[in-house]
């Protein structure tokens, strides 16, 4: 294994020369335990690789990441299984890509490939959508009215991008009014509008800046909701770069006009991250780096008024009350007011919810907060009720998991579960709650946020994880795109 010092001295020469020739890119795919750690395929349980040859029908809805990789793994554990995969896109997107997009560093054309390259070919391939969930008859019916039934199920739906649940907010405001948001796609369609539209977005916001002033300079705001979201530290991401942009660090380089803008970033909570050492990282050194970003912590967006340009925010606060004798404490008084602030430009995260059919259905959780996500163990994956239903993905009820280093930690587990459960065993393979966020914290510099359901779960721990570094920028946008297509869309990690 390579040392520490070694490590380091290959990515600051790789920086020095601002770029990754093919031989680097090789050395950088050499270094085992860093693409490890970056495929998040080290740092949580793995399960083993196990089989069956009971024959049975199992069907995967949906065709994204986590029901591609279920599928493709199923396939290669169960031998003398059905297998039929219900989805309706024709193309897979790289969705982590279009923060590359936004960014000006991929294109619409990089992140997208045709769904039958990852298809096997003796799987049967539904293209349709699941209209309604029937657990109780172990069928589902498509939106085409085909009834289905199966042994086992496996549950891949993803999450619905709830814009229109913002008051005057539509996706089709997406490109418009100073209106922009990285996560809009479609996935039947196989387009990623809001990479292209954001992408845009970076280009008007420096455009503006360049002719304002740091005494008149243009405001922009960077929304977060509250509600769980694909990919946590994806507002913050394009909050850093559209920043750092302005500096001239972005593709196509310039002067730097940052204190001609002010940021805003609203949000729930009173933290930029639930890991206190990442949260530590961003408050302290991030934010004041940029100088011009102010964090409105307890601000959510609840309305937009797009021709005039105004984003109204429910923000939440408290303030102390009368002093109470009997508890020898002050009560503690909550307030909520709507505020109205004026943009030039904002970049809307959308609320989101758990994808319909699920959450119409007795799959989803039936009360609490997490109603309507996919009621699963958060260890196991199995379905808390229903015994031959599974879930991998954004649609899980867990408390972590929606991002795609997730999804690969779902897939081995759930394989080898299902697996268990065909061959009439107890399901023992456990997700450990592993989720991985490469938070862009600037042009060139990613912070690895790896935690767990214990906290922070560095998989490779010689080098401070609340460091950004480079060498993780570099893998991101040069390596992790290549071996998902090639690796794990494969079951190969």
């Amino acid at each position: 294994m390579m040392q520490k010092n070694e490590i380091e001295k290959l990515f600051q020469d790789m920086k020095n020369k601002n770029s990754m020739s093919r031989r680097d890119a090789l050395k950088f795919m050499g270094i085992s335990p860093v693409a490890a750690m970056a495929l998040s395929s080290a740092g949580a349980t793995q399960a083993k690789a196990s089989s069956s040859d009971v024959e049975a029908h199992i069907v995967v809805v949906g065709g994204g990441a986590g029901g591609l990789m279920a599928t493709v793994r199923l396939r290669s554990a169960a031998s003398n299984a059905k297998i039929t995969l219900i989805a309706p896109n024709e193309v897979h997107l790289y969705q982590p890509g279009q923060v590359f997009m936004a960014a000006g560093l991929y294109t619409e054309a990089d992140i997208q490939r045709d769904n039958k390259d990852f298809v096997p070919d003796d799987v049967t391939w539904v293209k349709d959508e699941v209209a309604t969930f029937d657990p109780d008859n172990n069928k589902v019916i498509t939106k085409g009215n085909k009834e289905i039934k199966y042994d086992y199920l496996v549950v891949a739906t993803g999450l619905d991008y709830d814009y229109e649940g913002i008051e005057g907010m539509s996706a089709d405001l997406v490109g418009q009014h100073g209106i922009s948001s990285v996560y809009l796609n479609d996935p039947v369609a196989g387009t990623a509008k809001g990479g292209v539209a954001t992408a845009q977005w970076f280009k008007d916001v420096r455009a503006a800046a360049e002719k304002a002033t740091p005494e008149a300079p243009i405001n922009v705001i960077c929304t977060q909701p509250d509600t769980p979201i694909k990919c946590g530290g994806a507002p913050q991401k394009i909050l850093y770069l559209s920043d750092d942009y302005l500096r001239g660090n972005g593709p196509v380089g310039g002067a730097d006009v940052s204190k001609n803008a002010k940021f805003n970033f609203c949000k729930k909570g009173k933290t930029l991250f639930g890991v206190p050492s990442y949260n530590k990282t961003l408050v302290e050194e991030i934010t004041p780096m940029y100088g011009n970003i102010t964090d409105k912590f307890d601000h959510v967006l609840r309305k937009i008024d797009a021709a005039a340009k105004v984003a109204t925010f429910e923000h939440t606060y408290t303030t102390q009350g009368e002093y109470d004798e009997d508890l020898e404490e002050y009560d503690m008084v909550k307030h909520t007011e709507m505020i109205d602030m004026s943009y030039d430009f904002i970049h809307v995260v959308p609320p989101m919810k758990p994808a319909a059919a699920v959450a119409a259905s007795k799959l989803g959780w039936q009360k609490g907060s997490g109603k309507g996500w996919l009621e699963c163990d958060k260890e196991t994956l199995q379905h808390r009720r229903y015994k031959n239903v599974f879930g991998i993905g954004d649609i899980l009820g867990i408390p972590k998991g929606k991002t795609g280093g997730s999804a690969r930690h779902h897939g081995p587990i759930l394989t080898e579960n299902l697996i268990a459960v065909m061959n009439g065993k107890k399901p023992k393979s456990k997700f450990d709650g592993y989720t991985v966020c490469p938070l862009k914290t600037q042009y060139g510099e990613i912070m690895l946020a790896e935690f767990d359901y214990k906290g922070v779960a560095p998989s490779f721990p010689i080098l401070d994880p609340s460091r950004p570094r480079w060498m993780w920028w570099a893998f991101d946008l040069y390596i992790l795109k290549f071996m998902y297509w090639n690796l794990m869309m494969r079951g190969l990690m």
